[in-house]
């Protein structure tokens, strides 16, 4: 069975378009547009140059359609991605898909959106256009309710394509006389600037002393939102009139005083140029360096990579709050802490700086070294109070860490340093959504580098367990073959004691449970000698659930007793997470179902918050065969609907753990018997129906409405509940409203009300539920 799903807890939707932490200005004509066409054409491509607009156009649209996607709206933004090879991963890294397959991420997207009916952002494909083509129709033939809006510097050219060329915004007449005051400042151009003008200088407005130089700005700019954007900052130290006289001295120097025959990217360059220059130097010369980074960075990163060679570490958090007053950084608040994120056609600017300069190269070796260290502390840090903080620190990190990656790959005799790297983002791959490509990181490093060290004897031991975790015994078995015999030929203990664990993982996927637990004890000893607490932990863990699963309980609680203890004494999380997973399973075999929930809900609390899925689906599986042994059949019934949409993003069942497999058929068996087939479908069907923050919730039997606890959609009033049952005989708004001698939007009205109280997105929804509801009623 081959299953994939998302791989977080936002799980909404609408597939978590960003916020829009500002105003969206006009193009009304051009949303109205774009709206109709996605309903006609499955294909629809926004183009136009940087800076026009047509992302937030794209984001418009997308949070306006929503509801017609039951399936949800994602946004995949491609401006950060280099490498054209990784396109597939990106798409489904957007779509939150954590797959354990081994599949290839196109094969792995087909089956995830074949019976979805949901709309894809692709944002920013101008520089893999070809690719971004190729991906497009094979998604939309595979996909048949699939919808892909795009926006790139030119159409994809594939076939049914429909292109919509995104225009500046629309400019205020310069002729005389002028317009009304009022019709000025309703012009989206004017709108614009005036709005952001007002977000750097409260006092702001378009008055008659400063209408005619704004309309001039504005013109200047060829109405680009972004060119807007960026010499409204200004006027935090300048007057109007002032910005004027310096955009009007510094593009009639561009264009030999004629604007109008020059592209209108070259008057965004020009802006840019000007932007460059008001900088101070050593500003100028942190923009150069901060473009090596991808995806944003802290302030750590950038006092580490960026200063040196005329900037003084001490003075790189002052120019960092410079780039950020002069907009040519972005602050962004992380729980983790502040983050900063340059626009990709300033990052694009200053790289193309970096690069005349001559220290692009030596930026790069920088960068790559920084991210190697990083991920080095993380695995040193692995096993301790600081734990989750790391597990997302390197989530944000990712796109640097790949760029770091695959810079050390590309660059000569460097190999090795990839390997390392690669290998230390265990637990990176494993607890994210990226296992598949942290296997495809270890592969090109393995490959890259065949010499048989230390390093490799552990990348070989790391991709292995992603293996396993994806079902894939033979690879993971040759690998452990390989580097048992780098560990032997090197004495190597540490990777011995690793092959001799993940070695066991295979046998006990193999049926194997007794050559299992000799594995995992000779594991355990050998971790122990090493002073090892990570792998003194996972053998532990394993051992439980051996143990456990040969019925020998007293070994299993010692097992995971101990683990516990060593958890606890390095103040470690994630671990001890799995070991109350794994304990809760025996206790649940000794009868004691009130401690094994308690055992599985405190281990689904802290995977939750982690976004752990794999972790999640073992809680929630325990918990439905606990609610079974209970005798709370409905519940039970509705855990087992919520694990279809928990293990579907996966693609394995059970991943890493196939043997526990036979629990839960014998509940899903009972269940079926004990409830009849009718009632326990639509009780699985409300399970799989549920968001995934909701199933949560309900797993954990957290305190909410009543409604929520006890699995109910809130009360319809009467009249709601006869709107439903015509939805449901399938009459539109006007009949319905004729049908029951009421107006139009009265009805429509009503129908937004059981849509929201239901929590649904389509008429079809309603359908649906009425027919449960009935059935349900008939029973």
């Amino acid at each position: 069975m081959t299953m994939v799903t998302t791989g977080t807890y936002r799980g909404q939707p609408d597939g978590g378009l960003p916020a829009e932490v500002t105003s969206f200005v006009g193009r009304r004509h051009e949303v109205a547009e774009v709206k109709q066409l996605l309903f006609s054409s499955r294909a629809v491509t926004l183009t136009g140059f940087g800076g026009v607009g047509k992302t937030r156009l794209a984001l418009r649209v997308g949070q306006e359609v929503r509801r017609a996607f039951p399936d949800g709206v994602w946004l995949v933004e491609l401006a950060e991605l280099d490498c054209p090879g990784m396109l597939a991963q990106a798409v489904a890294e957007a779509l939150e898909i954590r797959d354990h397959t081994g599949d290839p991420p196109m094969r792995v997207l087909t089956r995830y959106l074949r019976d979805k009916q949901a709309l894809l952002i692709l944002d920013n494909c101008e520089h893999m256009v070809g690719e971004c083509a190729e991906l497009t129709e094979t998604l939309l033939r595979a996909s048949p309710d699939l919808r892909v809006l795009a926006t790139s510097r030119q159409p994809l050219g594939i076939g049914g394509e429909q292109v919509v060329p995104v225009a500046p915004l629309p400019l205020p007449s310069c002729e005389r006389p002028a317009p009304p005051l009022e019709t000025l400042v309703k012009q989206d151009a004017v709108r614009l600037f005036a709005e952001r003008a007002r977000s750097v200088l409260p006092t702001f407005t378009v008055d008659e002393n400063n209408r005619d130089a704004v309309t001039r700005i504005v013109h200047l700019l060829d109405g680009l939102p972004l060119g807007i954007e960026l010499a409204a900052v200004r006027l935090r130290a300048l007057s109007a009139q002032q910005l004027l006289d310096r955009l009007d001295d510094r593009f009639r120097l561009l264009t030999s005083g004629s604007r109008a025959v020059l592209p209108r990217h070259q008057t965004l360059r020009a802006l840019i140029d000007w932007s460059y220059t008001l900088c101070l130097e050593e500003e100028r010369l942190l923009w150069q360096r901060v473009s090596v980074f991808a995806g944003g960075l802290d302030l750590e990163a950038a006092e580490t990579v960026c200063s040196g060679d005329g900037i003084a570490r001490q003075d790189v958090i002052d120019l960092v709050i410079g780039l950020v007053d002069k907009s040519v950084l972005m602050r962004e608040d992380h729980p983790g802490g502040v983050r900063y994120r340059m626009l990709e056609t300033l990052r694009q600017y200053g790289r193309q700086r970096l690069s005349g300069s001559g220290g692009e190269a030596g930026l790069l070796a920088r960068h790559r070294g920084y991210y190697r260290d990083l991920a080095a502390q993380a695995r040193a840090e692995l096993f301790g109070p600081q734990q989750v903080a790391w597990f997302g620190r390197l989530q944000k990190e990712h796109a640097n860490l790949r760029a770091a990656l695959d810079s050390w790959l590309s660059s000569p005799r460097e190999d090795h340093a990839a390997l390392s790297m690669a290998g230390d983002l265990l637990y990176h791959w494993i607890t994210s959504y990226y296992l598949g490509e942290g296997r495809d990181w270890l592969k090109r490093a393995l490959a890259a580098d065949t010499e048989p060290s230390a390093e490799r004897a552990r990348a070989l031991w790391a991709a292995s367990w992603l293996a396993v975790i994806q079902a894939d015994r033979p690879a993971a078995t040759a690998m452990l073959d390989e580097s048992r015999r780098i560990g032997e030929r090197l004495h190597d203990e540490p990777v011995l004691a690793y092959v001799a664990l993940f070695s066991g993982m295979v046998a006990m996927c193999e049926g194997r449970t007794e050559a299992a637990i000799e594995l995992y004890r000779d594991a355990l000893a050998r971790h122990r000698r090493n002073g090892d607490p990570v792998g003194i932990a996972l053998s532990l863990i394993r051992l439980t659930l051996a143990h456990s699963f040969l019925g020998d309980s007293s070994r299993a609680i010692a097992a995971g007793e101990e683990c516990l203890s060593v958890c606890d004494a390095h103040g470690e999380g994630w671990h001890k997470a799995y070991t109350m997973m794994a304990l809760g399973v025996e206790v649940w075999r000794q009868g004691d179902l009130v401690r094994a929930a308690e055992l599985e809900k405190q281990s689904l609390t802290f995977n939750r918050s982690l976004g752990d899925r794999l972790g999640a689906g073992l809680n929630i599986e325990v918990l439905a065969w606990i609610a079974a042994s209970q005798g709370h059949h409905q519940r039970a019934a509705r855990l087992l609907g919520i694990l279809e949409t928990m293990w579907r993003p996966i693609g394995v069942p059970l991943s890493g753990y196939g043997h526990l497999a036979r629990y839960h058929d014998e509940c899903q068996a009972a269940m079926r018997q004990e409830l009849g087939d009718a009632a326990f479908e639509v009780a699985v069907r409300r399970g799989a129906g549920m968001p995934v923050d909701e199933a949560l919730a309900y797993a954990l039997q957290e305190d909410r409405p009543e409604r929520a606890a006890k699995g109910e959609t809130p009360p319809l009033t009467r009249r709601e509940t006869e709107i439903a049952e015509l939805v449901a005989q399938g009459l539109t708004n006007r009949e319905i409203a004729a049908s029951l001698v009421i107006a139009q939007r009265t009805a429509e009205g009503h129908i937004e009300h059981i849509l929201t109280k239901l929590g649904f997105n389509s008429r079809a929804q309603i359908a649906v539920w009425v027919g449960e509801r009935a059935r349900a009623d008939g029973q």
